[in-house]
């Protein structure tokens, strides 16, 4: 996508082919080129590294929320009527949560996964006791 117009399209593959030799040859510095391709090599989505990337980012965005969230009702509910055990929970989960955002920017995301399966679920039992 050279962002040539529709006259320009019936170019052959010859003529192509000798403007991105010409293109090549503009670049003084060899290295720049190398540097370009490995930028796109970062940014290949079937790449491992890449997927680990964002595993990572996932399990730590989703512990942070989490735990923000459960410290956010932790604090609602101890301004309520509700027993102390249900801001307890909430607060407990809150932590589980957090640990899971530790764990998984740290790579371990299948035990962030697990641990933050445990963190709602004490934050979902703590809830039925309001």
């Amino acid at each position: 996508m050279s962002g040539r117009g529709d006259s320009e399209i019936s170019e052959t593959g010859e003529e192509q082919h000798a403007e991105s030799a010409q293109d090549v040859e503009n670049v003084e510095n060899v290295e720049e080129v190398e540097k370009v391709e490995d930028l796109e090599d970062l940014e290949d989505p079937d790449d491992p590294e890449y997927v680990a990337r964002r595993a990572r980012w996932t399990a730590a965005g989703s512990g942070a929320l989490l735990a923000l969230a459960g410290l956010a009702a932790a604090v609602l509910r101890v301004t309520g009527s509700a027993p102390a055990l249900v801001p307890a929970a909430y607060a407990f989960g809150a932590g589980f949560c957090a640990f899971a955002a530790f764990l998984g920017s740290r790579g371990r995301t299948r035990r962030a996964l697990w641990v933050l399966v445990a963190g709602v679920m004490v934050m979902a039992f703590g809830d039925q006791f309001d």
